[in-house]
């Protein structure tokens, strides 16, 4: 099954990205490798349901399990104890990665409120973590049975080498940055 975004990908991004950037092949244009979700709950050493609560609610927005993470070390000050669940992540590729993208950019991102556009600082290898406060933003999610509310990372893994070129996929892929770059 192709999605849309897919499509649109393969038909519009690719030539788009091929002329802006002078590529002499088609295998040389960047792409979406992965998108990893990731929510981290600190006061899940406290309270064990909170994990299980945020893998069910992941779970539901991404349409793919969500696993726990777990500590790597004791910390005693955070009362924290090796293995212990201390968050959730999700990875998602292919359709799903581009059903999830889709969802964000036309459902999700413009329920925020006051929103004016996303940060646009990539890490330097074209990759961008996009930081989300609170997880009711997204449809699936029903407000009336949160209990506390939890924000997200959410990373666009591209595979390419540079800022500039991860910039010009996500900006085609309709992530509305704020500050528009050239």
């Amino acid at each position: 099954m192709v999605t849309t975004l897919q499509k649109d990908y393969k038909e519009r991004i690719v030539p788009e990205l091929e002329k802006q950037f002078k590529y002499s092949t088609v295998m040389q244009v960047p792409r979406l490798e992965k998108i990893v979700i990731n929510q981290g709950i600190g006061e899940a050493t406290q309270d064990k349901k909170l994990i299980e609560t945020a893998i069910a609610e992941l779970t539901a927005i991404t349409g793919q399990k969500a696993v726990a993470t777990l500590s790597k070390k004791d910390i005693s000050n955070f009362k924290l104890r090796k293995k212990m669940p201390v968050g959730v992540r999700v990875t998602l590729r292919r359709e799903k990665m581009y059903e999830f993208l889709e969802r964000l950019v036309r459902v999700a991102l413009p329920r925020i409120r006051d929103f004016k556009g996303i940060e646009s600082k990539l890490d330097g290898r074209g990759n961008y973590t996009l930081g989300i406060t609170e997880q009711i933003i997204f449809p699936e999610i029903n407000i009336d049975n949160i209990n506390k509310l939890m924000g997200m990372n959410i990373t666009f893994v591209t595979s390419a080498p540079t800022d500039e070129e991860g910039y010009a996929l996500l900006k085609a892929f309709g992530l509305p940055f704020k500050n528009a770059k050239n």
